[in-house]
């Protein structure tokens, strides 16, 4: 499939945002007393609770999806044994279906020791969930793959992994499932910003109404995409859209994040939001970012109940 350009403008740093950062980097500096630079990526993990139900989904089952983003794998942060304790926490709160939202590799330079990617995999196939586990990929799962970038391919090294490890990804696929007599399609949206060229320019393999144009009846549509900013050309059609990539933007005051990986800023940051009766809950991921550095937003495993509007 040949790479699309992204939608919206190029991701890069706003004038507010080049200002901000010699702010953040010397919180980060800091560490903020230590916690935010070693506890809270290593050590917290929060379930964080959603309860959702939109007009789109009327016809859907009652749904309990567990979502996992940007683990980011890499000692000291995201060992195999915290992994081990992540798959053993989602698992216990017994969900239909498990979504995981890509950047597995750890996309910074904090990294004391290698987790081999067969590991990790191997270890996420440990994930139970009666509707399956559904994966796409993330940017830095196409950034980490030299051989990616350079051919284009249609499965970087994570893909592979997880793919061995019976995991399946999803590249602009829809997968049809039932859950109490109720039909309902899972889409996987491919990357976004998986191909880098020309300088700081980004073309994405996603393509929305390739992926969509799958769904073949009205039941309703679950959506996962690793960047959020593809909600803002979201036909009113998919009822959810879940999103990482943006950790939050790992420093937030106040509901507030400096610095955030996203076109659109604060606006898809973190959370629940809606739009026009549209939704989107965007996690703040698991792993660090480019700086090993969390305030104010711990890791988190996301858990929805996606419930028939009435």
């Amino acid at each position: 499939m040949a790479p699309m350009a992204p939608e919206g403008p190029a991701r890069g740093l706003s004038r507010r945002q080049a200002v901000l950062a010699p702010l953040v980097g010397g919180v980060a500096a800091l560490g903020l007393n230590g916690y935010a630079f070693a506890y809270a990526p290593a050590v917290q993990l929060d379930v964080t609770r959603y309860r959702i139900a939109p007009r789109q989904w009327a016809s859907g089952p009652a749904l309990r999806i567990a979502v996992l983003t940007d683990l980011h794998f890499g000692e000291p942060f995201v060992s195999l044994g915290r992994l081990d304790e992540i798959v053993a926490t989602t698992n216990s709160l017994a969900p239909d279906l498990i979504c995981l939202l890509g950047d597995f590799e750890p996309g910074h330079r904090f990294v004391s020791r290698v987790v081999p990617r067969a590991d990790w995999a191997r270890s996420l196939a440990a994930l139970k969930a009666p509707l399956g586990v559904h994966t796409v990929l993330g940017n830095h799962d196409w950034w980490s793959d030299a051989e990616a970038q350079l051919r284009c391919t249609t499965v970087p090294l994570a893909g592979r992994a997880l793919m061995d490890a019976g995991l399946p990804v999803l590249d602009n696929q829809a997968v049809s499932l039932v859950k109490d007599n109720r039909r309902f399609w899972v889409v996987g949206l491919a990357d976004q910003l998986a191909y880098h060229v020309r300088g700081r320019r980004w073309m994405g393999r996603h393509d929305l109404a390739g992926a969509l144009a799958q769904v073949s009846d009205g039941a309703p549509i679950l959506l996962l995409a690793h960047e959020p900013d593809i909600f803002a050309a979201m036909p009113d059609r998919v009822a959810l859209t879940l999103s990482g990539h943006t950790h939050g933007g790992q420093v937030r005051l106040f509901g507030y994040s400096p610095l955030v990986p996203s076109d659109y800023g604060n606006r898809y940051a973190y959370g629940h939001v809606t739009e026009a009766g549209r939704h989107l809950v965007v996690s703040g991921g698991i792993g660090p970012g480019k700086l090993p550095l969390r305030f104010g937003v711990p890791p988190e495993i996301v858990l929805i109940d996606l419930q028939p509007s009435a």
